[in-house]
C-alpha cells in the first residue's frame, strides 16, 4: 500500500495558466511589443546619456548629491571613492548599464507603488484584496514569473525591467500604506474643517508626514532591484550582473568577486543617499 498523497485528490492548473499566457500573446502581443519598444528607448536613452557624461562629472554630481543629503564632506568623499573604485576595476561601462536599469525600474516602482499605497491606505477593502497579491509577488521565486515575462516581451533589457519591477514593488507599496495609515486622523480632520480638499490634504499633510516611511520603502525597492541584476543578466540584460554570471559559468572567482563588490559599492552609495534624505525630512 502506497503512503503517497491520493492521486484522486491531485490536480494541476498548469494548462490553464499556459492557455492564459497564449491568449495574452495572441490578442495583446502587438500592444505589449509597443510598450516594450518605448520602454527600451527610455532605457537605452538613459544609458547613452550616462555614457556621454565625463566620468569626473558623474562622480562630482554624485558627490554633490551625497553632500546635500548627508551634510558630511567625509561621507560624501567615501561614497564618491566607492564609485571611483568601480571605474578603477574596469567596470565603469557595466556600472552605467546597471545604474540605468536600476533607475528605470525604481522610477516605475515609484509611478505604480506610491499611488497604489495611497489607494490602499484610503480603501480598507482594496487593502485586504491587494496585500495577499503583494505577498505572492514578494515570495514567488523570480524564475517563476520570468517565464511569462519572457514569452510576452522576449529576451533583453525590457523583461529584466519588468521582472525587477515585480520583485521590488511590494516594499514601496507596503511602507507607503503604512506611513499614511499611521497619520493622526485629527490632523486631517482639522484640515478638512479649514476647507482643504482631499487632494490638498493628501499633498500638503499626508504625504509630507508619511515621507520618512515612503523613503524607507524606496530604499528597500532600490536594494531589491540591485539584488536582481544577476538574474536580469541571465535573460539578456547587460551590466555588473553579467560579470558575476560569467564568473559562475567559467569558475573565474576573481571576476565574480570584483563584479559582486562593485554591486555592493553601488548599493552602499544609493542606500546612504536615500537614507539620508529620509532622515532629513523626518
Amino acid at each position: 500500500m502506497s503512503n503517497g498523497f491520493p492521486q484522486a485528490l491531485q490536480f494541476s492548473f498548469a494548462d490553464q495558466v499556459n492557455r492564459m499566457v497564449d491568449w495574452l500573446v495572441l490578442h495583446y502581443g502587438d500592444h505589449l511589443r509597443s510598450v516594450s519598444d518605448q520602454l527600451l528607448q527610455v532605457l537605452v536613452g538613459l544609458e547613452n546619456l550616462l555614457r556621454l557624461m565625463p566620468w569626473w562629472l558623474l562622480l562630482a554630481g554624485v558627490g554633490a548629491l551625497a553632500w546635500h543629503a548627508c551634510r558630511s564632506l567625509l561621507r560624501s568623499c567615501v561614497l564618491v571613492g566607492l564609485l571611483a573604485l568601480i571605474g578603477m576595476l574596469g567596470l565603469w561601462d557595466k556600472l552605467l548599464q546597471t545604474l540605468a536599469l536600476v533607475l528605470v525600474s525604481t522610477g516605475l516602482c515609484v509611478l505604480v507603488g506610491i499611488p497604489l499605497g495611497v489607494v490602499l491606505a484610503a480603501r480598507p477593502l482594496a487593502r485586504r484584496l491587494v496585500m495577499p497579491v503583494l505577498d505572492v509577488m514578494q515570495t514567488l521565486p523570480a524564475f517563476v514569473y520570468l517565464i511569462p515575462v519572457l514569452m510576452l516581451f522576449g529576451l533583453g533589457k525590457v523583461p529584466a525591467v519588468f521582472a525587477t519591477l515585480i520583485y521590488a514593488l511590494p516594499p514601496l507599496v507596503r511602507l507607503t500604506e503604512l506611513g499614511l495609515s499611521q497619520i493622526d486622523p485629527s490632523l486631517l480632520k482639522a484640515a478638512q474643517g479649514l476647507g482643504a480638499t482631499r487632494a490638498q490634504r493628501l499633498r500638503r499633510i499626508a504625504l509630507p508626514l508619511a515621507l520618512p516611511s515612503i523613503m524607507a520603502g524606496l530604499n528597500q525597492s532600490v536594494m531589491m532591484a540591485l539584488s536582481m541584476v544577476v538574474v536580469a543578466s541571465m535573460i539578456g540584460a547587460r551590466g555588473l550582473g553579467e560579470d558575476v554570471l560569467a564568473g559562475i559559468q567559467t569558475l573565474n572567482v576573481g571576476q565574480g568577486v570584483e563584479a559582486g563588490l562593485a554591486i555592493v559599492a553601488l548599493a552602499m552609495v544609493i542606500d546612504r543617499i536615500s537614507q539620508a534624505y529620509g532622515r532629513g525630512r523626518r
